[in-house]
Protein backbone atom coordinates (compact mmCIF):
# COMPACT_ATOMS: atom_id res chain seq x y z
CA UNK A 1 0.00 0.00 0.00
CA UNK A 2 1.36 3.39 -0.96
CA UNK A 3 2.67 5.53 2.12
CA UNK A 4 4.87 7.73 0.27
CA UNK A 5 5.45 9.78 -2.84
CA UNK A 6 8.82 10.36 -5.18
CA UNK A 7 9.38 13.84 -4.71
CA UNK A 8 9.02 16.15 -7.68
CA UNK A 9 11.85 18.80 -9.00
CA UNK A 10 9.14 21.68 -7.61
CA UNK A 11 9.40 20.16 -4.31
CA UNK A 12 12.88 19.36 -4.29
CA UNK A 13 13.79 23.28 -5.42
CA UNK A 14 10.89 24.83 -2.68
CA UNK A 15 12.71 22.48 -0.13
CA UNK A 16 16.11 23.47 -1.48
CA UNK A 17 15.55 27.25 -1.26
CA UNK A 18 15.63 29.27 2.05
CA UNK A 19 14.34 32.38 0.77
CA UNK A 20 11.85 30.60 -1.29
CA UNK A 21 8.37 29.26 -1.08
CA UNK A 22 9.13 27.27 1.82
CA UNK A 23 10.91 30.19 3.91
CA UNK A 24 8.48 30.70 6.59
CA UNK A 25 8.09 27.29 7.51
CA UNK A 26 9.37 25.90 11.26
CA UNK A 27 13.08 24.99 11.25
CA UNK A 28 12.26 21.17 12.76
CA UNK A 29 9.88 20.68 9.64
CA UNK A 30 12.37 21.81 7.30
CA UNK A 31 15.31 20.09 8.44
CA UNK A 32 12.66 16.91 8.50
CA UNK A 33 11.96 17.55 4.93
CA UNK A 34 15.62 18.27 3.89
CA UNK A 35 16.42 14.61 5.41
CA UNK A 36 13.29 13.12 3.70
CA UNK A 37 14.71 14.75 0.21
CA UNK A 38 18.12 13.80 1.06
CA UNK A 39 17.77 10.11 1.72
CA UNK A 40 17.37 8.80 -1.98
CA UNK A 41 15.59 5.25 -2.41
CA UNK A 42 17.39 2.49 -4.40
CA UNK A 43 17.07 3.51 -8.10
CA UNK A 44 14.65 6.29 -7.36
CA UNK A 45 14.27 9.63 -6.50
CA UNK A 46 13.93 11.13 -2.67
CA UNK A 47 10.55 9.48 -0.90
CA UNK A 48 8.29 11.92 1.30
CA UNK A 49 6.40 9.75 3.81
CA UNK A 50 2.11 11.22 3.37
CA UNK A 51 2.43 11.70 7.55
CA UNK A 52 5.51 14.59 6.55
CA UNK A 53 3.40 15.63 3.58
CA UNK A 54 0.34 16.30 6.36
CA UNK A 55 2.45 18.36 8.39
CA UNK A 56 3.62 20.59 5.78
CA UNK A 57 0.48 21.44 4.32
CA UNK A 58 -0.46 22.67 8.06
CA UNK A 59 2.23 24.51 8.25
CA UNK A 60 1.91 26.27 5.02
CA UNK A 61 -1.92 26.77 6.10
CA UNK A 62 -1.14 28.01 9.50
CA UNK A 63 1.68 30.63 7.93
CA UNK A 64 -0.71 32.28 5.46
CA UNK A 65 1.31 30.89 2.29
CA UNK A 66 0.43 31.29 -1.11
CA UNK A 67 1.63 28.54 -2.13
CA UNK A 68 -0.44 25.48 -1.92
CA UNK A 69 0.62 21.65 -1.00
CA UNK A 70 -0.88 20.65 -4.68
CA UNK A 71 1.56 23.20 -6.74
CA UNK A 72 4.16 21.77 -4.77
CA UNK A 73 3.55 18.42 -5.63
CA UNK A 74 3.62 18.97 -9.41
CA UNK A 75 5.51 16.45 -10.86
CA UNK A 76 5.92 13.94 -7.98
CA UNK A 77 4.84 10.49 -8.25
CA UNK A 78 2.86 7.99 -6.00
CA UNK A 79 5.38 5.39 -4.42
CA UNK A 80 3.88 1.71 -4.73
CA UNK A 81 6.63 -0.33 -3.30
CA UNK A 82 7.37 -3.90 -4.84
CA UNK A 83 5.09 -6.36 -2.70
CA UNK A 84 7.65 -9.40 -2.29
CA UNK A 85 5.57 -12.56 -2.36
CA UNK A 86 6.42 -14.97 0.41
CA UNK A 87 8.07 -18.27 -0.40
CA UNK A 88 5.84 -21.23 -1.27
CA UNK A 89 5.86 -24.07 1.38
CA UNK A 90 7.49 -27.13 0.45
CA UNK A 91 5.27 -29.62 1.15
CA UNK A 92 2.38 -27.76 -0.61
CA UNK A 93 4.05 -27.89 -3.78
CA UNK A 94 4.37 -31.99 -3.37
CA UNK A 95 1.04 -32.08 -2.41
CA UNK A 96 -0.04 -29.77 -5.33
CA UNK A 97 2.30 -31.78 -7.97
CA UNK A 98 0.78 -35.32 -6.49
CA UNK A 99 -2.72 -34.12 -7.20
CA UNK A 100 -2.04 -32.69 -10.80
CA UNK A 101 -0.26 -36.52 -11.32
CA UNK A 102 -3.44 -38.11 -9.86
CA UNK A 103 -5.76 -36.19 -12.30
CA UNK A 104 -3.55 -36.65 -15.05
CA UNK A 105 -3.36 -40.58 -14.94
CA UNK A 106 -7.69 -40.63 -14.02
CA UNK A 107 -7.79 -38.58 -17.01
CA UNK A 108 -5.92 -40.47 -19.01
CA UNK A 109 -7.91 -43.86 -17.76
CA UNK A 110 -11.28 -41.91 -18.68
CA UNK A 111 -10.09 -41.96 -21.91
CA UNK A 112 -8.39 -45.23 -22.56
CA UNK A 113 -11.14 -47.28 -20.87
CA UNK A 114 -12.82 -48.20 -23.55
CA UNK A 115 -9.47 -49.84 -25.55
CA UNK A 116 -8.97 -53.58 -25.11
CA UNK A 117 -5.13 -54.38 -26.31
CA UNK A 118 -5.71 -57.94 -26.55
CA UNK A 119 -8.61 -57.30 -29.72
CA UNK A 120 -6.69 -54.89 -31.41
CA UNK A 121 -4.76 -55.91 -34.46
CA UNK A 122 -4.07 -54.09 -38.07
CA UNK A 123 -6.86 -55.09 -39.23
CA UNK A 124 -9.54 -55.69 -36.74
CA UNK A 125 -11.14 -57.98 -35.11
CA UNK A 126 -13.23 -60.97 -36.73
CA UNK A 127 -16.34 -59.39 -34.81
CA UNK A 128 -16.33 -55.85 -36.43
CA UNK A 129 -15.95 -58.00 -39.55
CA UNK A 130 -19.10 -60.03 -38.78
CA UNK A 131 -20.61 -56.72 -37.52
CA UNK A 132 -19.31 -54.57 -40.91
CA UNK A 133 -20.84 -57.52 -43.10
CA UNK A 134 -24.07 -57.79 -41.46
CA UNK A 135 -24.31 -53.54 -42.08
CA UNK A 136 -23.40 -53.90 -45.66
CA UNK A 137 -25.62 -56.95 -45.90
CA UNK A 138 -28.54 -54.75 -44.62
CA UNK A 139 -28.31 -51.84 -47.00
CA UNK A 140 -27.25 -53.72 -50.08
CA UNK A 141 -31.35 -55.63 -49.18
CA UNK A 142 -32.46 -52.13 -48.51
CA UNK A 143 -31.66 -50.62 -51.58
CA UNK A 144 -32.88 -54.16 -54.19
CA UNK A 145 -35.83 -54.04 -52.46
CA UNK A 146 -36.56 -50.31 -52.67
CA UNK A 147 -36.34 -50.88 -56.69
CA UNK A 148 -37.37 -53.91 -56.68
CA UNK A 149 -40.55 -52.18 -55.56
CA UNK A 150 -40.83 -49.23 -57.33
CA UNK A 151 -40.37 -51.29 -61.06
CA UNK A 152 -42.99 -53.78 -59.70
CA UNK A 153 -45.12 -50.24 -59.29
CA UNK A 154 -44.38 -49.32 -62.61
CA UNK A 155 -44.76 -52.46 -64.53
CA UNK A 156 -48.02 -53.01 -62.70
CA UNK A 157 -49.45 -49.56 -63.61
CA UNK A 158 -48.11 -49.80 -67.26
CA UNK A 159 -49.95 -53.47 -67.58
CA UNK A 160 -53.20 -52.53 -65.37
CA UNK A 161 -53.88 -49.16 -67.47
CA UNK A 162 -54.52 -50.72 -70.59
CA UNK A 163 -58.18 -51.21 -69.20
CA UNK A 164 -58.33 -47.84 -68.57
CA UNK A 165 -56.20 -45.95 -71.19
CA UNK A 166 -56.08 -46.82 -75.09
CA UNK A 167 -53.06 -44.35 -75.88
CA UNK A 168 -49.19 -45.46 -74.76
CA UNK A 169 -48.55 -42.08 -73.60
CA UNK A 170 -50.93 -41.78 -71.06
CA UNK A 171 -50.26 -45.29 -69.83
CA UNK A 172 -46.54 -44.55 -69.25
CA UNK A 173 -47.35 -40.82 -67.16
CA UNK A 174 -49.81 -43.08 -65.16
CA UNK A 175 -46.79 -45.46 -64.27
CA UNK A 176 -44.62 -43.42 -63.81
CA UNK A 177 -46.72 -41.41 -61.29
CA UNK A 178 -47.80 -44.84 -59.32
CA UNK A 179 -44.02 -45.47 -59.42
CA UNK A 180 -42.82 -42.13 -57.84
CA UNK A 181 -45.70 -42.44 -55.34
CA UNK A 182 -44.75 -45.90 -54.32
CA UNK A 183 -40.77 -44.72 -53.83
CA UNK A 184 -41.59 -41.68 -51.80
CA UNK A 185 -43.47 -44.15 -49.31
CA UNK A 186 -40.74 -46.21 -49.44
CA UNK A 187 -38.37 -43.81 -49.13
CA UNK A 188 -39.89 -42.80 -46.03
CA UNK A 189 -40.40 -46.05 -44.58
CA UNK A 190 -36.51 -46.76 -44.67
CA UNK A 191 -36.04 -43.22 -43.48
CA UNK A 192 -38.43 -44.15 -40.33
CA UNK A 193 -36.54 -47.47 -40.01
CA UNK A 194 -32.69 -46.28 -39.88
CA UNK A 195 -34.27 -43.28 -37.94
CA UNK A 196 -35.24 -46.31 -35.35
CA UNK A 197 -32.11 -48.60 -35.78
CA UNK A 198 -29.66 -45.13 -35.28
CA UNK A 199 -31.42 -44.53 -32.35
CA UNK A 200 -31.01 -48.06 -30.50
CA UNK A 201 -26.94 -47.74 -31.09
Amino acid sequence: MASSIMAGERLVRAAASASGELGRLPRELRAELEAALGAQAAGRGPLVPFSLLRKLQGALRRAGSSVYLHELLEGSEIYLPEVEKPPRNPELVARLEKIKAKLANEEYKRITRNINCQELNRYGTLADLGKQVRSMKAVVITIFNFIVTVVAAFACTYLGSQYIFTEMAARVLSAVIVASVVGLAELYVMVRTMEGELGGL
